[in-house]
């Protein structure tokens, strides 16, 4: 399992709580608009860190901390994270884990042994529209498979897309559809003033009040919808 970043405290990734977060090196999908090209491509410019020094840190940190976030990168991608949350468990923290949602068997393995507090999945697109818009080879129907494993666990969750101009009003509407009864979902902007894996990707984010309108649509399917 490659870490390569730290977050030591962090009051917005899993409100209401007080977190660190972890960021795992590598992907599986390559969406042009992703604002951590250096832990998607695993760049040797990144510290790396052991596990043994994350729960270290969690340890002497426990008075401060009510737990972690696990992102990436996509975290799913080593089977090896099961026993490292197990660890971190073991220090009585809080784990949210955020997740494309590409290994629906190991996510069963996590959600059957009640292994996080909390799953985040992103949702690029419709099913029809994954391979064009994350540039990857995409078995949809493991998306399908986490999607109902996470809407059918005793786990809170929450669904989110970042709304990129790629996006309209047709592909929000399937959207809803496929998460419909969902419990909760975001609509997150898409900024463009970091450093994104494509550099020519210089598309401008859509104006907030287009991205009210979607949440108008969403509001359809899913109850709770929120604007970040």
């Amino acid at each position: 399992m490659i870490i390569k970043g730290l977050q030591k405290t962090s009051l917005i990734d899993y409100p209401p709580y007080t977190v660190s977060v972890i960021f795992t090196a590598g992907c599986n999908f390559r969406c042009p608009y992703c604002q951590n090209p250096d832990l998607v491509n695993n760049s040797p410019d990144l510290k790396q860190y052991s596990q043994e020094e994350i729960i270290d840190f969690l340890k002497s940190r426990k008075k401060w901390l009510d737990g972690i976030c696990i992102t990436g990168g996509e975290p799913l991608l080593y089977p090896e994270i099961i026993e490292f949350i197990k660890k971190i468990k073991e220090i009585s923290m809080k784990i949210k884990l955020d997740t494309n949602g590409s290994n629906p068997e190991l996510l069963t393995d996590i959600i059957k042994n009640k292994l996080v507090d909390y799953i985040a999945m992103d949702i690029k697109g419709p099913l029809e529209r994954y391979n064009e818009l994350t540039k990857s080879n995409i078995n949809t129907e493991n998306i399908k498979k986490s999607i109902e494993l996470i809407k059918n666990s005793n786990i809170d969750y929450e669904f989110r897309t970042t709304v990129t101009p790629d996006l309209a009003e047709q592909d929000i509407k399937k959207i809803g559809e496929l998460l419909k009864g969902a419990k909760k979902f975001s609509i997150q902007q898409f900024r463009n003033t970091f450093k994104l894996l494509d550099e020519n990707y210089k598309k401008e984010p859509y104006p907030e009040e287009k991205l009210k309108e979607f949440k108008k649509i969403i509001e359809d399917y899913i109850e709770n919808v929120e604007v970040r």
